[in-house]
């Protein structure tokens, strides 16, 4: 391994993302390979209480350690120990704060999968610890990083960005409550196009569907449509006060989460996260408010 090659660890080998991003980053004959970094240690944690923890565990821990010769640690500790970056992708939004606290002590650069945190009160103490050790830390859903949506972004030709409304599928797990699971993805999406500012929400919801209308402090509206009955794409309209575009997240064969990878490597070398943690810190808060409302009936305030 060369000097310029950061030594990546992983914390939660309970997502399909831990194979992925260990095939991104150690196979050099891989389509969408990222350079400068490997997977040289992980710990397989997991949540026997989470039925999508447990049952994947097992099975991912095993690829990675042999597909990838990547040596498995006995503790998040070991892992911040034995690398110079940190991919915390632990499937349970549930157990980061307390991984994160155990790993802040070494200062070394992470990643947090989504969701970030299932509360905002975690989200903030993540936050704090992370300034407390000086740690660059990002967390975000991979389709935000969707080159379909990237390229409508940055194309203002259309004049001044006025709203955006974002749909996927909205699986409902009960350990990561509401919108937490599947709706930080349609979240992150709107708040990739109107950035912070939220300044309340209304949920519809029912069976099948939510609906969650948010207005911003500019008087900006966007929305997140999900859905538990049909399709399972994810996709968006991003309105300009010339015209509207139509996002298509799949138009692009490379993976969202490879450009996504791409932009925590960065961050990695440079320190310089790619996401304004005070925007990480609203996304929590708006799925947190969307939840009460989903509850309650009312708009709730941010």
């Amino acid at each position: 391994m060369g000097d310029t090659t950061l030594r990546i660890g992983m914390i939660g080998l309970d997502t399909s993302h831990a194979p992925a991003f260990a095939e991104l980053l150690n196979d050099p004959n891989h389509p969408y390979h990222i350079a400068g970094g490997k997977v040289v240690t992980a710990y397989p944690g997991g949540s026997p209480d989470f039925e999508l923890s447990a049952s994947r565990v097992e099975g991912f821990t095993e690829k990675i350690r042999e597909k990838f010769d990547v040596a498995m640690a006995g503790s998040p500790e070991e892992v911040a120990e034995a690398s110079d970056a940190i991919l915390l992708l632990s499937v349970d939004g549930r157990v980061h704060l307390d991984q994160f606290r155990k790993i802040a002590p070494y200062g070394k650069p992470v990643f947090v999968d989504k969701p970030f945190a299932v509360s905002s009160g975690d989200a903030q103490a993540i936050a704090e610890l992370a300034q407390a050790h000086r740690i660059p830390l990002v967390s975000c859903s991979s389709v935000r990083y969707a080159q379909g949506l990237t390229d409508a972004l940055s194309d203002d030709s259309g004049g001044a960005l006025i709203g955006a409304d974002c749909y996927g599928p909205l699986e409902l797990q009960p350990t990561q409550p509401g919108l937490y699971w599947y709706g930080i993805h349609t979240a992150d999406m709107l708040y990739a196009a109107l950035g912070q500012g939220c300044r309340q929400v209304r949920t519809v919801t029912n069976d099948d569907h939510d609906l969650v209308v948010a207005e911003w402090s500019d008087g900006r509206v966007g929305t997140i449509r999900g859905n538990r009955k049909g399709n399972k794409t994810f996709g968006a309209l991003i309105h300009r006060e010339k015209g509207s575009r139509f996002v298509d997240v799949y138009a692009h064969p490379k993976p969202y989460y490879a450009s996504m990878l791409e932009a925590v490597m960065a961050m990695f070398r440079t320190g310089v996260p790619p996401i304004d943690l005070n925007e990480t810190l609203e996304v929590i808060r708006f799925i947190e408010a969307a939840n009460e409302s989903r509850s309650t009936g009312r708009t709730v305030q941010l």
